[in-house]
């Protein structure tokens, strides 16, 4: 029997297989290390997503880049057989998709090298975002990685205290993050796309 306590479905540890064929067309949920976390985003977390989502095509599309912008699809490292991520936003190379062995049948991402940006916008499972989403998409060599904590929910040791709504662009340098965090009216920086002209506060309200 299935139970829901808090964003983590508990029960026996999935593989990857088996989760794809429980839950696979259905993107409120991911698998970690064989556990099933139902996403459950509240209407600001969507919000947010859509804002942040919007700004980036305009900057894609304004730079011509071979880039495409997928909401909440699936990750599956190649290194894991009991892990699927759903990012919140993923921008995919699509260069690069030649090289992925799962794309033209089941649109799953397995390879890091697909992969120019990240973005996790936050929720209660925010423990996820801030510490094992960050170890492993440095691992896949994710360039740029954000964590939109809008709601500063994020623990004291990662956004600080008092807890306040939080914009952590983490950028890879030598294989690890390098994080810059982002607040209020400061204006963000992202190596990405250095064409946003953008503070914190926008992102995080969605420009409200």
């Amino acid at each position: 029997m299935t139970s829901t306590i808090g964003q983590r479905i508990q029960q026996q540890p999935l593989s990857v297989d088996e989760f794809l064929a429980l839950y696979g067309n259905d993107n409120r949920y991911e698998l970690i290390d064989g556990e099933v976390y139902d996403l459950e985003p509240t209407g600001l977390h969507e919000e947010v997503s859509a804002f942040i989502t919007t700004k980036i095509c305009v900057q894609i599309d304004a730079e011509s880049l071979p880039w495409l912008v997928l909401q909440r699809g699936l990750l599956r490292p190649s290194n894991t057989d009991m892990t699927a991520f759903r990012p919140d936003i993923t921008v995919v190379d699509r260069d690069e998709l030649i090289k992925e062995p799962l794309w033209a049948d089941q649109s799953i991402l397995t390879l890091g090298s697909s992969i120019k940006f990240v973005v996790e916008v936050v929720s209660s499972n925010w423990q996820n975002d801030y510490a094992r989403k960050l170890e492993d998409y440095a691992v896949l060599g994710i360039p740029e990685y954000w964590i939109a904590d809008y709601a500063g929910l994020g623990g004291t040791r990662h956004i600080g205290k008092p807890k306040q709504p939080t914009l952590s662009i983490c950028a890879l340098v030598d294989g690890e993050y390098e994080i810059q965090q982002f607040r209020g009216t400061q204006a963000i920086v992202s190596a990405t796309f250095s064409g946003l002209k953008l503070t914190a506060e926008q992102v995080l309200r969605a420009g409200r």
